[in-house]
């Protein structure tokens, strides 16, 4: 199995929270797709432990939101519809935006050293929009945002975003075109980073809003291609 490949076995006493590591990047990095099966007998002779800390480590990403289990079936990892991309997306949203508020209320001095983080990441795109790396373009894209939200220094805030983020990143890893619109993806960035600088309150939230409905638009439009494609 292609997701397991990707595991190694633990070294000195295995826990289920080292297990649960494991296996969450393999689901946000694409390995194990959307909808497969995740089968406990497979993980334990793979990381050679016993079914406690595995089937604790299962509980645990089910628990996040990134593995269903189904009565008498099994545990398989989450297929996103496109209703979950709305809801994902327009939580992301509310976060983002309550995080744009804290940071020009409480962190104005800071303003500069923030846009300067953000920046560098921004910069890590523009390489990757020129090849055409999709999968490691949305792992940055989403470090961006998940750099904007922790600059609010809301740990709860941080806390549940990162559960959204990844989320969106086992969609947009899965899918065959992520980003309808490549050459525009720095742009948006550079714009929600100048607003912040800016301290442009009004105008910050809405381009965030834009940015969020623009991106359940195109993941929508390429969850639809791609299932009529497979279909």
């Amino acid at each position: 199995m292609a997701g397991e490949d990707g595991l190694s076995a633990l070294e000195g006493r295995p826990t289920s929270v080292l297990i649960a590591d494991q296996l969450r990047e393999r689901i946000i990095d694409g390995s194990f797709h959307p909808g497969e099966q995740i089968r406990e007998a497979s993980l334990v002779e793979r990381l050679q432990v016993s079914r406690g800390p595995v089937r604790e480590a299962l509980q645990r990403l089910s628990q996040e939101g990134l593995l269903v289990s189904h009565r008498n079936r099994g545990v398989f990892v989450l297929d996103l519809t496109i209703d979950d991309i709305r809801e994902i997306y327009a939580a992301r949203e509310a976060i983002e935006l309550g995080a744009a508020t804290e940071i020009l209320a409480e962190k104005r001095g800071d303003l500069t050293a923030i846009a300067e983080t953000l920046s560098r990441i921004i910069e890590e795109m523009v390489p990757l929009v020129a090849a055409g790396d999709w999968r490691r373009l949305s792992e940055v894209d989403l470090s961006f945002h998940v750099a904007f939200v922790k600059s609010a220094g809301n740990s709860r805030l941080s806390r549940i975003y990162s559960t959204l983020a990844a989320e969106s990143r086992i969609c947009m890893v899965n899918l065959e075109v992520s980003y309808p619109r490549p050459a525009a993806l720095t742009e948006e960035h550079q714009h929600l980073v100048d607003l912040l600088v800016a301290g442009d309150d009004e105008n910050l939230h809405r381009a965030i809003r834009q940015h969020m409905r623009s991106a359940i638009t195109d993941l929508s439009a390429s969850m639809l291609a791609d299932k009529s494609h497979r279909g």
